[in-house]
């Protein structure tokens, strides 16, 4: 017969062995999503910056940023927004462009010239990066020539972003004063910054939106469509679609001027 004690232990054993079963099972499963997960856009995209990059940064920060973004990058009223979280490739486009700094508050900072050049442009982004985090540029290559990535490139565009920058990659008019600019003098930085930290009004695409290889895709697209390439029709100095069309209105013109004279000498 089986002592109580003995019946006691295999009670107790009886009721810890699920736990001890679903212990098991949650470190199993959480070794092989670390195994076999793809990796994270923070992960994919993590690069260093060195120490004397963030100093130098800092003072260039204080020097020309801190009355609108205040001394901590936490923003000032009616001035400027905070710089917290919004990571190296925000600075990298709004700086890189010229947008920032601004030279007053209106509905949509412009590209112009920028102030500083691509090493402090880096170094800025280095100092906002380490201060409050945010999403980075990867490294590498962002442009592919292959015809197919070119292909799909324009079919992401067209689906993503030709209703507010056009087609044509001209831009167009948005509300309140606001307005998708145009793409022609963009870079390819400029281009994967936009898309991965939405600037004012543009949406921010994820890589849940799309992914890494497709932003590239349409990098790609977009900078292929800047090439020298042939509109079709006829040459006329391949200016264009607009001199071509005038040409035949006037020669179709004085065709059927002449065809009416014709006509009414005839008759």
């Amino acid at each position: 017969m089986i002592s109580s004690s003995a019946a006691r232990v295999g009670d107790r054993f009886r009721r810890h062995s699920g736990l001890v079963v679903l212990a098991l099972a949650l470190g199993l499963l959480g070794t092989m999503y670390a195994a076999f997960a793809p990796v994270s856009q923070a992960d994919e995209q993590k690069t260093t910056a060195s120490a004397e990059d963030v100093r130098e940064g800092q003072q260039l920060f204080e020097g020309g940023c801190i009355t609108c973004h205040g001394r901590n990058a936490q923003g000032v009223q009616d001035r400027g927004p905070s710089l917290i979280g919004v990571g190296a490739a925000s600075v990298e486009f709004q700086v890189g462009t010229g947008r920032m700094p601004m030279a007053r508050n209106e509905a949509q900072a412009v590209r112009k010239p920028a102030l500083y050049d691509d090493k402090q442009t880096r170094q800025l982004a280095a100092y906002v990066e380490s201060i409050g985090g945010g999403p980075q540029l990867p490294s590498g290559e962002l442009r592919s020539t292959d015809k197919d990535v070119i292909a799909e490139g324009g079919r992401l565009f067209r689906l993503n972003c030709s209703s507010c920058h056009a087609f044509g990659m001209g831009g167009g008019a948005l509300s309140s004063g606001k307005f998708a600019p145009s793409l022609q003098p963009s870079t390819d930085r400029d281009l994967y910054a936009a898309m991965l930290t939405g600037p004012q009004n543009m949406p921010v695409f994820g890589d849940n939106q799309l992914t890494r290889d497709e932003k590239k895709a349409i990098i790609s697209y977009v900078q292929a469509q800047k090439g020298d390439q042939d509109p079709g029709g006829a040459g006329i100095g391949r200016t264009g679609p607009v001199p071509e069309g005038l040409v035949v209105f006037l020669v179709g013109i004085v065709g059927l001027l002449i065809a009416t004279l014709w006509i009414a000498g005839k008759s």
